[in-house]
Parts: structure tokens; C-alpha cells; sequence
């Protein structure tokens, strides 16, 4: 099977590496890729931007298979642009991958589907932005409708804070989720959905904020860990029961059936587990922990997704024990990162790539925010923490930082989901 993986981050990283070690995967390409990607897999120059060109390379290069990693491509339009061209595609349509490029349209979705989530009001206009201000809080979160890569949340209990964030986003002709806040810790749950079946994957936790004790900005995503020692016994066939199921109904019954990577980011609130975002795409930095616990050849799996062959796989099997993954990010990040300096250490095991690139010397240099995931794995939380940040050690890039406390918390036993009210 020829598979060509469609981006450039850490996510694409470790899909390439998943899909490498399927004995059925004769090649292997990645466009654009990065200087991590590139020992793995052929590269090749695409704009992921442009459905067109997205197809017309498959077609070139004779893909089997397309992955599309990214959202930017889905929501475009890009798996519906390579279906269109005769290939499979593992990715949602451009309608489908609306769950994910317009919250305001997730949160209709959900609703019509009776899914549990945040009450929430669209803000077009700033006119209204003070009276729809007025229902929430004292906690305030407040959302860029379309695509923001993780960054256009504030989540604030100061109100003009909130009210600025909004403000900065209507003033540049973006729409404005405001939603009432979840108490309770977040995980993230990905499905594989092929129109009609719903195969769940590993639960696990992911860092937004950029510093340690959640402190700060929020970020694509500063690191993760799987599984969740601390997740209540039928969570997983819970959310896939009361949340995620019903969503793959309604988008069936709007002539838009979702094929692909569903992912729900869930508040394990007082009430039950509730719907923060949906992600029409494998999650980063939670891809990186989740698919090094993967023991089921990656490649017929989202092949089967594509073609609508889930309900005929057997189940999805796990090695034991648990991963953590830790995002060295460049100086500047999450605002304007520093670029071009040289890594040591980017090559190692366990070291996934994201904005690298290679030199004409052969240097591998930094070229974007967050720059590398260090993946670890070991027998228990514990021993998968232990091995990241060993790995973290060894690598070296001048001014970079990450967090310390990447699944701290949940190794001292200091997670717990509120008892139901």
C-alpha cells in the first residue's frame, strides 16, 4: 500500500512513524513534511491549503491512501478533492469538517443531537457583546468561531479581560463564541467514524496553557499523556454512548456523514462528561502519546475507515502501560517564535519533529513554535513521565522551554472527577 500523509507537524510525525511500521505500507510519503519526517518517509512540496493541488499530487504520486493530518486542509476541502479523484481519503468532507471550522455550527449540531455541553451565545456584532457578557461568568470563556489552531480561546474570570479578547476578534471580522464554563478536569477522546461505525481510541489528557500549573496563554498544545488512571471505569463507552454517537447521527441525517478522526475535547464535570469542541482530526499533542500505545497495524485501520469497513476489523489492540509527551517550543511562543537556531539532540529516539527543517549544512534549526514533542513510554504513568523528561534533557535548543508538569498532577493521584450533584 502506497500511503501519502498530507502535513508538517509532530501529529504527522507520528503518523508516519505508526504507519512505517505496517508491514503492509510498501511507501511512504509526507507533504510538506519536516527534517524529522524526512528520515522516514519521501518528501514531497504541496500548498495544504489548496484541495486541488492536495489531489493532484495523490494522483501523481499514486497514492493508495491519503491521511490528512491538519484541519486547515479538511475544512478547505481536501478529502473531498481526493475522493473526487478516485483515491481513498482518510479525513471528513469539507461539510462534515464544519464540526470543527464553525463552533457555532458544532454547538447547533450538538443541540439538535441532544449532546451534553456548555450553554453558549454567537456574537456577530459588537453591539450585543455586553448584554450576551451579562449571562456568564464570573468565569468567562470566550472563542474565535472558526479556526484559531488552539490559540483563540481566553478563558478568564476578569471581565474587561474577556470583553478585550471578544472585542479584538469581532474587530477583525470574527464571529464570537461566548460559553458558560466547565468544572471538572478535560480529556480528549478520539473515534475513528466511517459514516456509521464508532471505534474509540485511548482517552487522554492534553496542556493548553503554556506554563506549568496551567498558567498563561493558551497553545496549540504543550503536552499530553494516555491513558487516564484517574478516568471513572465506563468513561470511554459513556462519551461514545451519550456524545459522540448521536453526533455522528445528526451529521448522517444532515447529508453530511462525518468519515475520519472525531475527536471530542470533554469537561468530566459534576454532571456527566459535556462537550467543550469537537476536532475534525487526529488531536496534537495527544496523537503523539496515544499512537506510541498503538499495537494494531495503523495503515488497514484508517484504510478501513476510509472505505467504510469498520464494523468488520476486530478490536483495536493496546501494548500496556502508558505514554507522556512534552513540546519543546521556541523563545517567543505562543507569540512571535524565534527561528533558524540550530538542535542538538532533535534525532534521538523518541523525538518527534514539528517546525524543524534541515540546513544546506545538514543542521537541523527551528521554524516554528512549537517545535519538537519528546515522547516517553514506560510500565505506569510514572515510568512514561520519567523516560520523557529524560529525553527532554538530551536535547538542546537556546532559548526553547516546555512545561514540567506534564501528567504531575495525575501521577500523585491529585485528578478526580467531581461526584454527580
Amino acid at each position: 500500500m502506497r500511503v501519502l500523509v498530507i502535513g508538517s507537524g509532530a501529529r504527522e510525525h507520528a503518523l508516519v512513524l505508526a504507519l512505517a511500521r505496517d508491514p503492509r505500507v510498501t511507501a511512504l510519503a509526507c507533504a510538506p513534511g519536516n527534517a524529522g519526517i524526512a528520515a522516514v518517509a519521501e518528501a514531497a512540496a504541496v500548498d495544504v491549503a489548496d484541495p486541488a493541488a492536495v489531489a493532484a499530487l495523490a494522483r501523481q504520486w499514486r497514492a493508495d491512501l491519503v491521511v490528512i493530518g491538519p484541519e486547515v486542509p479538511l475544512v478547505a476541502g481536501a478529502a473531498d478533492a481526493v475522493r473526487a479523484a478516485g483515491i481513498p481519503c482518510f479525513g471528513p468532507s469539507r461539510a462534515a469538517a464544519r464540526i470543527e471550522g464553525s463552533k457555532a455550527f458544532a454547538k447547533d449540531v450538538m443541540r439538535a443531537a441532544g449532546v451534553p455541553t456548555a450553554d453558549s451565545a454567537v456574537v456577530d456584532n459588537p453591539a450585543n457583546l455586553d448584554a450576551a457578557l451579562a449571562r456568564f461568568g464570573p468565569t468567562f470563556v470566550v472563542k474565535d468561531d472558526g479556526l484559531a489552531a488552539g490559540k483563540g480561546v481566553v478563558v478568564t474570570p476578569d471581565r474587561p479581560a474577556a470583553r478585550a479578547h471578544a472585542m479584538t476578534l469581532l474587530d477583525g471580522g470574527h464571529p464570537v463564541v461566548l460559553e458558560s464554563y466547565l468544572d471538572g478536569p478535560e480529556a480528549s477522546l478520539f473515534c475513528l467514524v466511517d459514516g456509521t461505525t464508532v471505534v474509540p481510541l485511548l482517552p487522554a489528557q492534553d496542556f493548553k496553557r503554556v506554563g506549568d500549573g496551567d498558567t498563561g496563554p493558551n497553545t496549540g498544545g504543550m503536552g499530553a499523556y494516555a491513558p487516564l488512571p484517574w478516568a471513572p471505569e465506563k468513561l470511554v463507552d459513556d462519551v461514545v454512548t451519550r456524545i459522540v454517537r448521536p453526533t455522528v447521527e445528526e451529521l448522517a441525517a444532515r447529508g453530511t456523514p462525518f468519515s475520519g478522526l472525531l475527536y471530542a475535547g470533554l469537561a468530566l464535570t459534576s454532571t456527566g462528561p459535556q462537550v467543550i469542541e469537537f476536532n475534525c482530526r487526529f488531536g496534537d499533542p495527544e496523537t503523539q502519546a496515544v499512537l506510541a500505545l498503538l499495537d494494531t497495524p495503523l495503515a488497514g485501520v484508517l484504510l478501513a475507515t476510509a472505505e467504510g469497513r469498520l464494523a468488520d476489523l476486530p478490536p483495536l489492540a493496546w501494548r500496556p502501560g502508558a505514554a507522556v509527551t512534552v513540546v519543546i517550543a521556541a523563545e517567543g511562543y505562543p507569540g512571535r517564535p524565534r527561528t533558524g537556531d540550530v538542535i542538538t539532540g532533535a534525532d534521538a529516539e523518541g523525538v518527534l519533529h514539528a517546525g524543524t527543517r534541515r540546513r544546506d549544512d545538514g543542521a537541523v534549526v527551528s521554524s516554528g513554535g512549537r517545535v519538537l514533542s519528546v515522547v516517553g513510554i514506560g510500565a505506569d504513568l510514572a515510568a512514561a513521565r520519567e523516560d520523557a523528561y529524560r529525553r527532554v534533557a538530551a536535547v538542546h535548543l537556546t532559548g526553547s522551554h516546555h512545561r514540567t508538569d506534564i501528567a504531575l498532577r495525575a501521577v500523585r493521584g491529585d485528578v478526580s472527577v467531581p461526584v454527580p450533584s
